[in-house]
């Protein structure tokens, strides 16, 4: 995240140099993806794990992340949100 004052997992400021601050581009979203797990069942809890991986034009793998697990008792009910954001990259300034 070369060009980011802000981080996009944590929403942490990254960097706090004024001196040379530049509005910071307007993040697009690419895809967003909204859906909900359901336990349907009324025995055993049930556990779940979320995967991410993201592959290239050729179909090789460029990176897999387990980015949550979890348990989910008996009628309860969770919802998940996943987004891709593409920001512009600010390489340094010609001098």
């Amino acid at each position: 995240m070369q060009s980011a004052n802000i981080c996009p997992g944590c929403q942490h400021h990254l960097r706090f140099n004024t001196t040379h601050a530049e509005p910071q581009a307007q993040a697009v979203s690419a895809m967003r993806i909204d859906g909900t797990i359901h336990h349907p069942g009324r025995g055993e809890q049930c556990e779940y794990c979320v995967v991410v991986a993201i592959t290239n034009e050729q179909g090789e793998k460029v990176a897999r992340q387990v980015v949550g697990v979890g348990a989910l008792q008996p009628g309860e009910r969770h919802r998940y949100s996943f987004s891709v954001e593409l920001m512009p990259v600010r390489g340094p300034k010609p001098r």
